[in-house]
């Protein structure tokens, strides 16, 4: 017989991330006993002879056990009150701007995931949504761009794909005192990294594909709210009304990496740091962007209202674009490809994959740092670098 049920846990009883990760959404199972949660493949539920609902389910779309149960260990992590899961990182971020109305105003920051940027440009714009485009790595662009109409800002920090940093807490005021949303996509910094909550956010967007998976195997998305917001309460809607969910497996499959999400970002981290530091040293290299290098523009923002300087980093190639495309070419261990997160290392040469309107310097390579011994991957980008000799 299984054992009694188990209290969840949760942030009022432990604030140990590392703990949270593993426990967070998670009991046994109470039938069988079984440690590891079940995948709910329903997609609909029985009513009872009263015409009710007594588990609380009536159709996959609307709710689902395994997504329940993603959720409740996402807004755990986060630090949130409740998380709506999504079958994509786009889809997520789609419903935050959907939320708003025809005629709203947001505030984007100009080095943007460029599917966000397609998204808005393609989508929303013809929508009706109103957007301007800033740099908001200096807080008083954002100030500037404010209008009567302004309903959200959106921030991305560490920037995608050239790292720039924005104060989250100085924005957050800005957007405060006009009535506006920040909204922080947090996909390069997932819980343990970085706490836009506690820096002044109201959502935080995730492409769950990424570090929370962190396996390259499972796509997804999620939105996270700090405490009950109209925003998310629309966002919550849309996800039910448009459907755009995640199936029952690729939740479980995206709350299997969530266990062991604060070790694998320690040792992303550490990786980042050390082939950073090679980077920055090498005559083939023009530049290093990464927050953690004392020189980066950002660091001393980033040093301060980051636990960590993550495992991203770009940079860019000396003698431009068919250099970078050259090293991109040469190396053996990272492959090339889209994506990042996963327990394997990634190198991309990202304006050629941004396409038309892209922002990104055409010399610059994108590297997901993986779990590789960082010796490895030094001597890989090594030999990349000086012609495959070595």
């Amino acid at each position: 017989m299984p054992n009694d049920a188990k209290t969840p846990i949760t942030r009022t009883t432990t604030t140990r991330l590392e703990t949270l990760a593993v426990h967070a959404g998670v009991t046994p199972d109470p039938t069988t006993g079984a440690v590891t949660p079940p995948i709910h493949l329903a997609t609909t539920f029985e009513r009872a002879a009263d015409g009710s609902f007594p588990s609380g389910y009536v159709y996959t779309r609307g709710g689902n056990p395994t997504r329940t149960a993603l959720e409740q260990a996402l807004a755990v992590l986060q630090g949130g009150s409740e998380a709506a899961a999504f079958a994509s990182g786009s889809a997520a971020a789609s419903a935050v701007f959907r939320a708003l109305r025809p005629g709203d105003h947001a505030i984007v920051p100009r080095d943007l995931y460029h599917g966000i940027r397609h998204l808005l440009h393609d989508v929303l714009g013809p929508w009706g949504l109103a957007f301007t485009t800033v740099d908001p790595t200096d807080p008083e662009n954002v100030a500037a761009a404010l209008r009567a109409s302004t309903r959200l800002v959106w921030v991305e920090t560490p920037s995608n794909p050239t790292l720039g940093i924005t104060d989250i807490a100085a924005v957050a005021s800005i957007a405060r005192s006009a009535g506006a949303t920040l909204v922080v996509d947090a996909t390069w910094t997932p819980p343990g990294v970085q706490d836009p909550f506690a820096l002044g956010a109201e959502l935080v967007v995730h492409s769950t594909t990424k570090y929370l998976g962190g396996h390259s195997d499972v796509l997804g998305g999620a939105v996270i709210t700090r405490a009950a917001h109209p925003l998310f309460e629309r966002v919550r809607a849309l996800q039910t009304t448009e459907g755009a969910v995640p199936d029952p497996f690729a939740c479980w499959l995206v709350m299997r990496g969530l266990r062991t999400l604060p070790y694998r970002m320690r040792g992303h981290t550490e990786n980042a740091a050390k082939v950073a530091a090679f980077l920055e040293g090498h005559a083939a290299v023009a530049q290093v962007l990464y927050p953690g290098l004392p020189h980066h523009p950002g660091h001393a923002i980033a040093a301060k209202q980051m636990t960590s300087f993550g495992g991203m980093l770009s940079f860019r190639a000396e003698g431009g674009e068919a250099a970078a495309m050259a090293v991109a070419a040469r190396v053996r261990l990272f492959t090339r490809a889209t994506s990042l997160g996963g327990v394997e290392s990634l190198i991309e040469h990202r304006a050629s994959i941004e396409g038309e309107g892209s922002t990104t310097p055409d010399d610059l390579l994108r590297v997901s740092v993986g779990l590789e011994h960082p010796d490895d991957l030094i001597d890989d980008l090594r030999q990349a670098l000086e012609g495959g000799t070595a």
